[in-house]
């Protein structure tokens, strides 16, 4: 310290702590000559001892003027070193850093300007203090003052030309402290950082594309930025590394993509539209190496194909497209579990479009990897089931294709009948909002008599009664009415001459017994008239309720459109069908007087030609035991009952119907007593608040009562 005051003369040292900004400069050019002279003559311990000086008592000193004079002197002596002066930066350079956070912005903003004094000098040699200098401007950069703020720009703008003109700037070392600097959400810092980003991608020397993962996720977060400013420059500079990303062999599109995976989910419109974009290019380029990461990519794209902007929707949906087109094997890393995964999850989705996309996922897979989805069959067919309450028929009738490539196998198919009696049973709404169309779809996309078959032989053995009624109802309904139907429907009819029709109506009577209204339906289609007769008159007051009533009314209506037609038309020869005169009469006389079905078919019974019906076909019909058809073929009979035991058939509807009966009994009886006990505990609580021994006697005061102590 003593060779220091030695060297530089008193009046230096004082003017160089002065206030007045003149007698500071003035002071640091005389130390700037002293050290001039010391350079020359080799004396750089005198020159070590001089900057200590300036750093101890000048730089490092509590009064704000001499720490003002020793960053001025700092850079003089820099300068009076000239190409020597790279020997004595590790001496220099940390004070000046130091003063960067000084709490006086004067200060501040000398420290700027002396640093840049200082690099003007040494230049290149300036790149081993490059990231502690970095950090110090990302700070200032953000400085409340708008003079130190400048200041920092200005030696930001040689540092940049520094640093691209040097060999010595190591990119490893710098993308850390980037990395940790990206997540600042200050405007001025994400100015300061995008413009390093663009400048440093500039140079060909340094590779920021090998890095890009490492500050993608920052730019990214600088796309939704208020500023507009901010987002544009961000924007650009990701438009600049995605075209590099296109020029480039060599890219990293793993870790990328699980970046663009979260950005992709952002709320703000502009991020979102850059990523899906980012997305589709990757797959385009990718293509193979981004296997491991389609679960991940398409977990994003569902969401964006139901996104609000139009621009978004339709990235998505080409990037979709796209993914589907690359055919790819576990083998290769495509995990067949994930994408069914993220499949399931997006069927919950509040929007139609993605909840398609993701049924034809399951769909596409299905047709690829077959035996795999199967293997996860436990995990899916839930959600599939449950997507049948979709309140979109479109994703219905999607789902049902999904169930009917699952059904192919015919354990899966039996499984799925199984489960839809089930779904059926717990959400009754759903059948009677979806059931039609759920049956119908199901008969087009896997056979119609086969799936009726299943249904059938789930709902035969059914312990829940009322429900085994309602499905069995529906089932027939959607028999009698729909167009997809009409080839089961012509196997019915044909039951008495073609074996299939008497198997198939062999199998749906087994179940059709829960309804009596089914039964006689089925019976009429098959154009077994004297069953459908003997089935009418085993009925008892118990079975004609509103129910019953209400399904009679649907058939009544139902003889009238063209389905029944030959019903119509057999009519015109009642001598030849007797029995379907009787069993139409039957059903007359089962119906209220003051009915629609009532008066419609009393007006059609009225057309039917009695006249070419004989006295004796009549009597014969009234007395003639209903089986006698069942073991002979009369001559004036359009279809023979020879091949179904119809008797065997009726035994079997009325046990069945004895089940309903008792059940009926027991449901009404367990409602009676539900109600007597009410009643009672009613009766029991007014009684007892009515009789005099259950009167409290008034309390009497503990007031008076001696020897006796209040609690």
């Amino acid at each position: 310290m003593a060779d220091a005051l030695s060297l530089i003369p008193a009046s230096v040292l004082r003017n160089l702590a002065d206030k007045l900004y003149e007698k500071r400069k003035n002071a640091a050019l005389e130390i700037e000559g002293i050290i001039k002279q010391l350079t020359l003559s080799g004396e750089h311990d005198k020159i070590s001892a001089v900057i200590n000086l300036l750093t101890l008592e000048f730089a490092g000193s509590p009064q704000a003027n001499h720490r003002k004079g020793g960053l001025i002197g700092l850079a003089a002596a820099t300068v009076g070193l000239g190409t020597d002066a790279a020997q004595h930066l590790t001496q220099i350079v940390p004070p000046v850093l130091k003063s960067f956070a000084d709490q006086d912005s004067r200060v501040r903003y000398y420290a700027c300007e002396a640093l840049y004094n200082i690099a003007k000098v040494v230049r290149g040699d300036f790149i081993v203090f490059f990231n502690k200098i970095f950090d110090a401007l990302c700070k200032l950069s953000a400085d409340s003052d708008p003079s130190v703020q400048s200041a920092a720009h200005l030696l930001d703008r040689l540092i940049k030309d520094i640093v691209t003109e040097s060999d010595q700037f190591s990119i490893e070392e710098f993308i850390p402290l980037l990395r940790e600097r990206m997540n600042v959400l200050n405007p001025y810092v994400r100015q300061f950082l995008v413009g390093w980003i663009t400048v440093l991608d500039s140079v060909p020397e340094i590779d920021m594309l090998g890095f890009l993962p490492d500050f993608l996720d920052g730019l990214f977060n600088m796309l939704s930025d208020s500023s507009h400013e901010i987002r544009q420059q961000a924007d650009s500079a990701l438009s600049e590394f995605l075209q590099e990303i296109k020029n480039s062999p060599n890219v990293d599109y793993g870790r990328m993509a699980e970046i663009l995976v979260q950005r992709a989910g952002s709320p703000d419109e502009f991020t979102r539209l850059t990523a899906i974009t980012w997305i589709n290019e990757f797959i385009k380029l990718g293509r193979e190496q981004l296997v491991p990461y389609y679960a991940e990519i398409l977990g994003a794209i569902l969401p964006c194909i139901s996104d609000k902007e139009e621009k978004i929707r339709v990235v998505a949906r080409e990037t979709n497209e796209e993914l589907c087109g690359i055919h790819a094997d576990p083998a290769d890393g495509f995990n067949i579990d994930a994408i069914l995964s993220i499949s399931r999850r997006e069927l919950t989705s509040e929007w139609e479009a993605t909840r398609i996309e993701a049924l034809q996922w399951i769909s596409k897979l299905l047709v690829r990897h077959r035996n795999e989805v199967i293997s996860y069959l436990n995990y899916t067919f839930d959600s599939l089931m449950n997507a049948l309450s979709d309140s979109s028929n479109g994703v219905v009738l999607l789902v049902l294709e999904v169930h009917a490539c699952i059904a192919e196998d015919p354990q899966h198919f039996c499984r799925l009948i199984e489960l839809l009696v089930r779904r059926f049973q717990r959400d009754r709404a759903l059948l009677e909002r979806r059931g039609a169309l759920v049956v119908r779809r199901l008969c087009v996309l896997l056979d119609a008599e086969r799936v009726y078959r299943e249904f059938s032989s789930n709902l035969e053995h059914e312990t829940d009664l009322d429900f085994a009624s309602i499905m069995v109802q529906a089932l027939n309904l959607i028999l009698l009415t729909s167009l997809e139907l009409a080839d089961l429907r012509a196997l019915v009819k044909q039951s008495s001459v073609n074996s299939s029709g008497k198997d198939l109506f062999i199998s749906l009577f087994s179940s059709w017994c829960h309804s009596p209204m089914a039964t006689i339906s089925l019976c009429l289609l098959a154009q077994a008239y004297n069953p459908a007769s003997s089935v009418i008159q085993s009925l008892g007051e118990v079975d004609i309720n509103a129910k019953f009533l209400v399904q009679l009314d649907k058939l009544i209506r139902l003889l009238e459109t063209p389905i029944f037609a030959y019903i119509r038309l057999q009519l015109l020869e009642p001598g030849k069908h007797t029995w379907l005169l009787k069993t139409l009469y039957g059903l007359l006389m089962l119906l209220p007087q003051q009915s629609a079905a009532f008066k419609i078919l009393r007006t059609r019974l009225k057309t039917v030609p009695l006249y070419t019906l004989g006295l004796d076909q009549l009597k014969r019909a009234s007395s003639e035991n209903p089986y006698s058809q069942i073991l002979q073929v009369t001559e004036d009979s359009r279809t023979s009952y020879t091949a179904i035991d119809f008797q065997s058939k009726l035994q079997q509807f009325e046990q069945m119907q004895h089940r309903h009966r008792l059940h009926s009994r027991s449901q009404l009886q367990s409602l009676n007593s539900s109600t007597s006990t009410i009643l009672q505990i009613s009766e029991e609580s007014h009684d007892s608040s009515s009789r005099p021994e259950n009167i409290q006697p008034p309390q009497r005061s503990s007031l008076n009562v001696p020897g006796q102590l209040k609690t």
